[in-house]
């Protein structure tokens, strides 16, 4: 029974190893970002899913799209209202980057903040961002 003193210290060196990533983190969480909606994203008043989906299963859905794009050839979505989107990231207007688009307003800031690095852009072209006088109309002179 000598070995009390020991086990003790081993089970507090084990708890103290075990929780250091909590105690480490402990108030260095931060909010999740919020998102800034191009002004046609606004305006378009609908996405291609409810937005607490889209939040949850947007890569689900554009793992799908992408196998129903190169398996079937299909490149229209129906959505349930009956809106038709571009199975597509970046092209045309009808596409995701057609009404978000900006990727680092958009895409980047959520992904940064989770932690997370998609391969979306593997095999896609990531879009060029418009500089802010870029997304303004032009004003007749």
């Amino acid at each position: 029974m000598n070995d009390k003193n020991r086990i003790t210290f081993g089970l507090i060196v084990f708890i103290a190893i075990v929780t250091f990533p909590f105690w480490y983190n402990l108030g260095k969480a931060s909010s999740a970002p919020e998102l800034k909606l191009s002004e046609k994203a606004k305006a378009a008043k609908e996405c291609v899913k409810p937005k607490e989906i889209m939040r949850q299963e947007h890569m689900q859905i554009l793992d799908l799209w992408r196998d129903t794009v190169v398996r079937d050839a299909n490149r229209a979505y129906k959505s349930g209202s009956g809106k038709t989107f571009g199975m597509s990231l970046s092209s045309g207007e009808e596409s995701c980057l057609g009404c978000h688009e900006s990727k680092t307003e958009f895409c980047d800031k959520c992904h940064n903040y989770a932690s997370v690095a998609p391969y979306c852009w593997t095999c896609h072209i990531a879009p060029e961002e418009k500089k802010p006088e870029e997304n303004k109309p032009e004003e007749n002179k």
